[in-house]
């Protein structure tokens, strides 16, 4: 094999591999999103979104609740549309803190069902590769709506203005990525009342589901969240360690007591459908 053959070859196959593999994105802040009004009351109506969560989010037995995409008739799916380019319309920065919060979760995963449901049927959403640039896949680079004249991508919005606003490592279960690894969808819309209750609920559904943390003969297999994103749980195994303490139910919290390190993590990218495509 020639030298350039090899090369391509490696170039072929360095674009297969998930982009994690390569390292998360960090969390890089856009301060033009750091404006708000403290003064503010206004609430942003999510309950088209939560409209289309009760009637197409399917919790399984398994603890992993999945989306019936191939059920999702064309009127919803405008709707789904509509409830998306509702959002890109509202001033943002003219919310409170707590409101935008909000705004940006629901936002992030309509917009996320929205893409699969554009490209269905997939097999994987790293199968949506409309992200530019080479050495990328996934849907999450490509510049999806507009939002007070700036374009922005669901990289945008987790990276460089969630993550790096809120800093809160809790972010990562309320950011649904449509894999069957991914924390699950939770059944009602996020909401600045209720925020804080449901980012600690959806911590304790990851972390103590099998996909999320588990202990096996000593060993401790993590989802490969807390090892692409571990500055977001401080920095080391430590961090993360605190952190899985801290949600898991006794048996977990007994298990991890005697844990140092973490020893393997793993990450099923296959498409949290309800039903294959």
């Amino acid at each position: 094999m020639s030298r350039r053959s090899f090369l391509l070859v490696l170039v072929i196959l360095w674009g297969l591999i998930p982009r994690q593999a390569h390292g998360a994105p960090a969390a890089d802040l856009w301060p033009r999103w750091q404006a708000f009004d403290p003064d503010a009351h206004g609430t942003v109506d999510h309950a088209p979104w939560g409209r289309f969560l009760e009637r197409y989010l399917r919790p399984g037995a398994d603890g992993i609740t999945r989306v019936a995409y191939a059920q999702v008739t064309a009127p919803d799916k405008e709707r789904l549309s509509r409830y998306v380019a509702g959002m890109a319309s509202i001033p943002v920065s003219r919310l409170h803190r707590d409101e935008q919060q909000a705004f940006w979760i629901n936002l992030y995963n309509a917009l996320t069902i929205k893409v699969v449901l554009d490209h269905f049927p997939v097999e994987s959403i790293l199968d949506i590769d409309i992200s530019p640039g080479f050495f990328t896949n996934g849907p999450w680079g490509k510049k999806l709506l507009e939002i007070e004249g700036e374009a922005l991508s669901l990289d945008d919005m987790e990276h460089r203005i969630l993550r790096p606003i809120w800093r809160d490592p809790r972010l990562h279960y309320a950011l649904n990525c449509a894999s069957v690894g991914c924390p699950n969808l939770q059944a009602t819309p996020y909401s600045a009342i209720h925020m804080e209750a449901m980012l600690d609920d959806a911590a304790r559904q990851f972390i103590n589901h099998p996909r999320g943390a588990r202990v096996d003969q000593g060993r401790l297999t993590v989802s490969s969240i807390y090892v692409w994103f571990k500055s977001d749980f401080g920095g080391a195994d430590e961090g993360v360690l605190a952190h899985l303490r801290r949600y898991a139910a006794p048996g977990l919290k007994a298990n991890l007591s005697s844990i140092k390190a973490i020893a393997d993590d793993d990450y099923d990218w296959s498409l949290n459908g309800a039903d294959r495509p």
